[in-house]
């Protein structure tokens, strides 16, 4: 019983770290149009916002793995938050000074942090209780992660757009060289700073937190056993891993560009700013939907592998009516791509680690090292958006889908007994 209690607490813990990665994650949906407007950017560059942030989970994941070996999982937690807490600090000079490259570090840093994190609690996550029912608990604490990133985004659109749309608008109709253009410019950069400072005391307290609470920590021996095959004496041979590590890669790009370019995309067809600023929150309510339908549905009613496949199919759909449709219609579409997205990291990871015995952890961080997928894809997203429009450059995510669906039918069984 006491180890049940034990358990729980340390599932709660989780809980509330997966609520911090999605408060500080999707602010990357109002961080980008702020600094396309404040650093005059267009919008291949206002796409590096995202590569910087989720480019350090590529950079921090094996390092991580290594880190929390020498440090446990308490620790290891601990010291993420103090480096995400470093990043958010980073966030007062660069808005002070107007400085791009500053704001880059700062979302390079944070991630770096969230990268130690989530090496962490992942694979805690997906170990914790049986792997069928790996995808409903992965549902929960994207539960935690989506309500947050509402919560954040509703905060930051209120603090820079909300109260400033007046200033929005006469910064966009003033002349480039106009001399008063930089002192509103500078206005709207500051509104920035409390917002981060109150997110680095969040961070900080967070830590203490942390330090205090006991977690249960996970040995070699509860990361499951080698039962595909006790011979293996590599990573390398388990392909279905690393068919998985290229299926989270692009389900994180499509997950971003359905998310992080929606305020953008609503501006680009003509959208109110009100209504804009609205836009990535609707989508995180999408997505918390879906997180709900896969709790009530997974493993009880669909297996976590067939619902990912439905939930492909209805991506696909979902793109089609984005691309032959316009307006609002377009918009909804596209905002309904986050309720298709929820089950599939509660699936694809699971899919991909299990049975992996003592190579658990190095898997788990091949795959954080996969949300680097979240950098890349949003670059090309934006070199396609200048070269034809946001709309035709949605169709970057048919390639996504395509893999990830090949990945469920076929990928997910190769190397498997």
């Amino acid at each position: 019983m006491q180890n049940t209690k034990n358990l729980t607490f340390s599932m709660s813990v989780i809980g509330a770290l997966f609520f911090v990665f999605g408060f500080v994650t999707w602010l990357n949906s109002i961080l980008m149009p702020y600094l396309e407007l404040t650093c005059n950017l267009n919008k291949f560059q206002a796409s590096f916002v995202p590569f910087a942030f989720y480019i350090a989970y590529f950079v921090m994941a094996i390092p991580s793995s290594l880190v929390l070996k020498k440090t446990g999982f308490s620790n290891g937690m601990a010291l993420g938050l103090i480096i995400m807490a470093i990043g958010a600090v980073l966030f007062i000079p660069a808005a002070m000074t107007r400085t791009y490259m500053i704001f880059l570090l700062a979302l390079f840093i944070m991630g770096i942090g969230l990268s130690l994190l989530q090496t962490a609690s992942n694979p805690y996550v997906t170990i914790l209780g049986p792997v069928e029912s790996a995808a409903r608990r992965m549902s929960i604490m994207g539960i935690c992660n989506k309500l947050a990133g509402i919560i954040g985004v509703l905060i930051l659109a209120n603090t820079l757009f909300s109260t400033t749309d007046g200033l929005v608008e006469q910064i966009k109709a003033m002349d480039l060289a106009d001399p008063g253009r930089e002192v509103l410019l500078q206005q709207l950069s500051n509104k920035v700073i409390v917002p981060y400072l109150i997110i680095t005391a969040i961070l900080i307290a967070l830590v203490v937190f942390v330090k205090i609470a006991k977690l249960h920590e996970i040995q070699e021996d509860e990361e499951g056993s080698d039962t595909a095959g006790t011979s293996r004496n590599s990573i390398f041979a388990y392909p279905y891993l690393w068919l998985g590590v290229l299926a989270i890669f692009f389900y994180v790009g499509a997950e971003v560009i359905a998310i992080d370019y929606l305020k953008t995309y609503g501006n680009s067809i003509g959208l109110p700013e009100n209504v804009t600023n609205m836009l990535p929150a609707y989508a995180l309510v999408a997505l918390i939907v879906g997180y709900l339908l896969g709790i009530i549905t997974v493993p009880k009613i669909l297996s976590q592998r067939m619902a990912l496949i439905i939930q492909l199919l209805l991506s696909i759909v979902l793109v089609v009516v984005a691309l032959c449709t316009s307006g609002i219609v377009s918009v909804i579409a596209i905002i309904c791509l986050s309720f298709a997205h929820a089950i599939m990291w509660p699936a694809i990871w699971p899919l991909s680690i299990h049975d992996l015995g003592k190579y658990t952890k190095l898997g788990s961080a091949f795959l954080i090292m996969a949300i680097a997928g979240g950098a890349i894809l949003p670059l090309i997203y934006g070199k396609l958006s200048l070269a034809f429009t946001p709309q035709i450059a949605y169709s970057l995510l048919f390639v996504s889908y395509a893999y990830i669906l090949f990945f469920a039918t076929v990928g997910c069984k190769m190397g498997t007994k």
